[in-house]
């Protein structure tokens, strides 16, 4: 029966986020067919940002009407909506209509909300339902969520999207894609075509519903619940991450054992935490997926196609990294997060000078693109699910902050990149045929 509870928290965690990771990852296929072109990625990220309405409705009532909000049945409606929306994604993608003068991918963009609605909300009810049970299930539930990248990644890797090839325009039909100089990117066939992908995406979306369907009602799931609902609810009526959740009164010698348990870190030390929890999230959920295009495409389609894919992939092997060799110590916490933004930084830097970064003519260039993104992405996921750690230990409330401080984080930078790159056009996009660039 443990394993079953690991393999279904396991499935639990792989729908938190397995939707808007596969429309990351399928990005370099849609990009070409999208009006919006090379700025999809920073709509995509506005768009999750806009969705995080919904994990704030969830952390304002845990805060005025703690107690009232049962996270099973949010849960059961998300995943249902996820769902749906991958369904319609699959027929609808893309459908266009004109707004404001310009044509937008209407239906692609608003389902996209939606499925950003249920992932963003999935971080402050998903997290704080696995308090419930014993803290070794939460490690299972992480490789879950390092999973909902590894899994639409290793699908895009064998549908081998964004491949292209430069022809002569007098010996190719154009089939839609754009012609400058005597060369035109003809964006080859991908193996099966995307809605074949989000009927894919929507397949994991229902096996994860089932998947909680089935943890929700087992026996041993409420005996455990039952246990740990009691435990954190003594933890949460004295521990100060976030007064007004799940408060119910206690015995004298319950206060004071919990105030133990709380005093492990000091006021400074909370504060570090959240602020780097939110620092890591602004860069790995906004403010680099944004630019990732402008970062990779002037080396090449397959080099964006690959920093994508393996990038994904590193995310749940932080999380197995972090299963086996856990360290909780702030210090190393404060170290990876200043190895990984120094990583964003050169990926920054390389986005802002393109179409001409450094490197652009040598295979050296793209390599380490690539393995930039991995590493980015690999240490900075590492940070993240050390901190999930240290916060279950510190009870519902906390992971309900946590997944507040992650939602807002990201939405900061968010907020501060879509102007960048939509509206003054910091950044500058190149042609993959036509090469302007000094050898």
């Amino acid at each position: 029966m443990a394993l079953a509870l690991h393999i279904l928290s396991c499935l639990l965690g792989l729908g938190s986020w397995v939707a808007i990771n596969g429309v990351w990852v399928e990005l370099p296929l849609l990009v070409p067919r999208a009006p919006e072109g090379w700025e999809l990625p920073s709509y995509l990220s506005l768009l999750i940002q806009f969705a995080n309405i919904g994990p704030l409705a969830v952390t304002l009532t845990h805060k005025f009407r703690p107690g009232r909000l049962r996270e099973g049945p949010v849960i059961f409606v998300l995943l249902g909506v996820g769902v749906v929306s991958c369904v319609l994604l699959a027929f609808l993608w893309q459908k266009t209509s004109w707004v404001g003068g310009t044509r937008r991918s209407t239906a692609l963009l608003s389902l996209i909300f939606f499925l950003s609605l249920v992932d963003c909300t999935s971080s402050v009810t998903f997290l704080p339902y696995m308090t419930r049970l014993r803290p070794d299930y939460l490690v299972s539930y992480f490789i879950g969520e390092g999973l909902s990248g590894l899994m639409p990644a290793l699908l895009a890797l064998a549908q081998g999207v964004g491949v292209l090839s430069c022809e002569p325009v007098n010996n190719t039909e154009v089939n839609g894609s754009f012609v400058l100089g005597n060369l035109t990117a003809v964006y080859q066939a991908a193996r099966f075509p995307a809605w074949g992908f989000f009927l894919f995406l929507a397949g994991m979306m229902g096996i994860c519903l089932i998947a909680f369907a089935i943890l929700h009602t087992l026996p041993s799931t409420r005996s455990h619940r039952h246990q740990e609902v009691v435990k954190n609810r003594k933890r949460d009526q004295e521990e100060s991450w976030g007064k007004g959740v799940e408060q119910r009164p206690m015995m004298e010698e319950e206060v004071t054992q919990v105030k133990k348990e709380s005093q492990r870190y000091s006021r400074c030390e909370k504060i570090f935490i959240f602020l780097v929890l939110a620092w890591v999230n602004a860069l790995t959920n906004a403010v680099l997926p944004a630019v990732q295009t402008y970062s990779c495409m002037p080396y090449g389609g397959h080099i964006y196609h690959l920093a994508a894919t393996l990038a994904s992939m590193a995310n749940p092997l932080a999380c197995g990294i972090a299963m086996f060799l856990p360290n909780r110590s702030l210090v190393v916490v404060g170290v990876l997060s200043l190895v990984g933004s120094i990583i964003g930084g050169y990926i920054m830097g390389i986005a802002v000078l393109s179409p001409c970064p450094p490197l652009l003519h040598s295979a050296i260039g793209g390599a380490l693109m690539v393995a930039s993104w991995v590493l980015f992405v690999g240490i900075l996921s590492y940070v993240k699910v050390v901190i999930g750690m240290i916060l279950r230990d510190e009870g519902h409330s906390a992971l309900v902050w946590c997944g507040a401080v992650v939602q807002l984080g990201s939405m900061v930078g968010a907020l501060t990149m879509f102007p960048v790159v939509n509206v003054y056009s910091f950044f500058q996009s190149g042609d993959p045929c036509v090469d302007h660039c000094p050898q």
